[in-house]
């Protein structure tokens, strides 16, 4: 247990206006914004410093806003590939591996990089808090989070669709400050969101935030640290999945850090984001060079979204357009978004375990998709020193050496349900 452990110094700036101010205690966007933005972190420490591997995540404790460390964290791993590099041509890939795979350190027992998120998070909120946190999740975000709190006891409520419940598996039963409700069968996760929405108007719970948290985001962006640390320098390309977009729009401020740090270059390194056939809505506006999302009606949106293998990749409002978001990260850094399919994923899986020797998840298969179409298709030299961000990975693996238990809903409504935020109150 590391116990001289001092609070990370940090502002906030509004990225629309450029406004600098304190974070008292929990702000998601600047109180005095004219529009919707962003805010971002501004550290005090300009350079960062890598701690022991002790530390966990916090490891990167500089460039996150914790008020404290939690017990059990694990940080990204990582290495130089020589088996997929070899099949797809590429002489300077390099994987950030997030999940489980002790072979070379990594120990996500959750397998997923939400565990980054859930850990810095957790780690901003007070101690002293007596207010329930709320998580609306597709699945890998809601299974961290209920590890993250049921190992370190601080209260959870995680919202997630009734279809999505084989993801909340774990390898002990959890603590029972951890409550799990669902929208109904035949939903998404959307309306997983406006459910948690609905249980927030209740001043007994509180929104984790999503994308506008600052610490969900550097948490994110402690891959792209884990990258800088292991090359030696920022990468020239980087490549993952994006269902909100929020680890590329993370991946986009660590490098903005990485280069006023001044030790690991001072290129942006360009962002290939990948989307998930048919659910693709980020991507069909940046093909029409549109900052707002296009059109689509809700029920279209259901649809494309049950019909995808990569259920983590399925944010109908992901944060796109606002000030600091996806739009302004790809359009600052340069690169391009790609797109896969479920064969692909299928493909991509198999690929990964052959040439690497692990499982991934279908978000990360996606990603590996989309970073071998972008040089297929000629848009970075082969040469590149890349990153891909396997942002889960040994769930196989994993289970097979451990017995698995499932969390179960203690409630299932909708958000337009009579009496539904007096139900969850009654829950703790």
């Amino acid at each position: 247990m590391i116990t001289n452990f001092k609070p990370t110094e940090y502002s906030l700036k509004n990225v629309a206006s450029g406004r600098v101010f304190n974070d008292s205690g929990w702000l998601l966007n600047d109180p005095e914004g004219s529009e919707p933005s962003l805010i971002r972190a501004e550290y005090a420490a300009k350079q960062i410093n890598f701690k022991s591997s002790e530390f966990g995540i916090y490891k990167f404790a500089d460039w996150l806003p914790v008020s404290h460390l939690l017990e059990g964290s694990s940080p990204t791993v990582t290495y130089k590939s020589k088996g997929l590099a070899k099949e797809l041509g590429l002489s300077n890939l390099y994987i950030s591996f997030s999940g489980y795979w002790p072979k070379i350190g990594a120990n996500m027992t959750t397998c997923s990089f939400k565990e980054t998120e859930a850990y810095s998070v957790c780690a901003r909120l007070s101690s002293k808090s007596d207010r329930v946190l709320v998580v609306a999740s597709a699945g890998n975000t809601a299974r961290a989070f209920a590890k993250v709190c049921s190992q370190n006891s601080i209260p959870l409520i995680i919202s997630v669709p009734e279809d999505n419940i084989d993801a909340l598996w774990f390898d002990k039963p959890l603590n029972d400050c951890v409550k799990l409700i669902c929208s109904p069968k035949g939903s998404d996760y959307f309306d997983a969101i406006a459910l948690a929405d609905k249980i927030c108007t209740s001043p007994k719970f509180f929104a984790e935030g999503g994308a506008k948290n600052i610490a969900r985001r550097d948490g994110m962006g402690t891959t792209v640290l884990s990258a800088a640390e292991a090359i030696g320098r920022i990468p020239d390309c980087y490549f993952q999945a994006i269902g909100s977009g929020t680890g590329t729009i993370a991946a986009w401020e660590a490098n903005l850090r990485l280069i006023e740090d001044g030790r690991f270059g001072s290129h942006k390194m360009k962002l290939f984001p990948s989307q998930n056939i048919p659910f693709t809505p980020m991507y069909d506006a940046w093909k029409a060079s549109s900052r707002p999302l296009l059109p689509m009606n809700d029920e279209e949106a259901r649809v494309k979204a049950l019909e995808i293998d990569a259920k983590v990749l399925s944010n109908r409002r992901p944060p796109y357009s606002i000030k600091g978001g996806v739009y302004d990260a790809l359009s600052d850094a340069g690169g391009d978004i790609e797109v896969a399919d479920n064969r692909d994923i299928r493909q991509m899986q198999e690929l990964f375990l052959r040439s690497e020797g692990i499982d991934i998840h279908p978000a990360a298969a996606v990603a590996l998709k989309g970073m071998q179409n972008a040089f297929d298709a000629g848009k970075m030299p082969r040469e590149s020193i890349a990153m891909l961000n396997i942002t889960g990975g040994g769930e196989q693996l994993f289970k097979r050496e451990h017995k698995i238990c499932f969390l179960k809903p203690s409630l299932i409504a909708n958000a337009a349900d009579d009496g539904i935020v007096e139900k969850a109150e009654r829950l703790f």
